[in-house]
């Protein structure tokens, strides 16, 4: 007995939509577990402003760790696309700070952005702790 055509097209998809989620699980999968989500600090004094009409929700945000600055030894530098646009809060640094110098990678993205007067406001990003699952 012939298989009717629909009934072929159907397995098919079950067994592409089986290799899509079977392939990452097999090959290993990224996890990002949220470490913290903070606004900017000192948006209004690096290159936030011009490049903030260019900044999408999304995108990713480069950390890395000043050790050597001089206002805060636990500072977070935080960049777009590069550029200098700010430093993870102070208040909220301690544990960030411990972990990028253990060598935990951090990565952090754009969660919500505002066009508002108070830096503050302006951009809230999301960070991570990526953990590769080796499986």
């Amino acid at each position: 007995m012939a298989i009717p055509i629909r009934h072929r097209l159907s397995s098919g998809w079950l067994c592409a939509l089986y290799w899509l989620i079977a392939l990452p699980a097999m090959a290993g999968t990224e996890q990002r577990l949220i470490l913290q989500t903070s606004p900017l600090a000192g948006f209004q004094h690096y290159a936030g402003g011009v490049l903030f009409p260019l900044m999408r929700v999304g995108d990713p945000l480069t950390l890395r760790r000043e050790p050597a600055n001089p206002h805060d030894p636990q500072a977070v530098r935080v960049a777009w696309r590069g550029v200098q646009i700010g430093y993870a809060p102070r208040a909220e640094n301690v544990d960030l700070a411990r972990l990028m110098d253990r060598g935990i990678r951090i990565e952090g993205r754009i969660l919500h952005l505002q066009n508002s007067r108070d830096p503050w406001k302006r951009v809230l990003m999301e960070l991570h702790v990526v953990q590769d699952d080796e499986r």
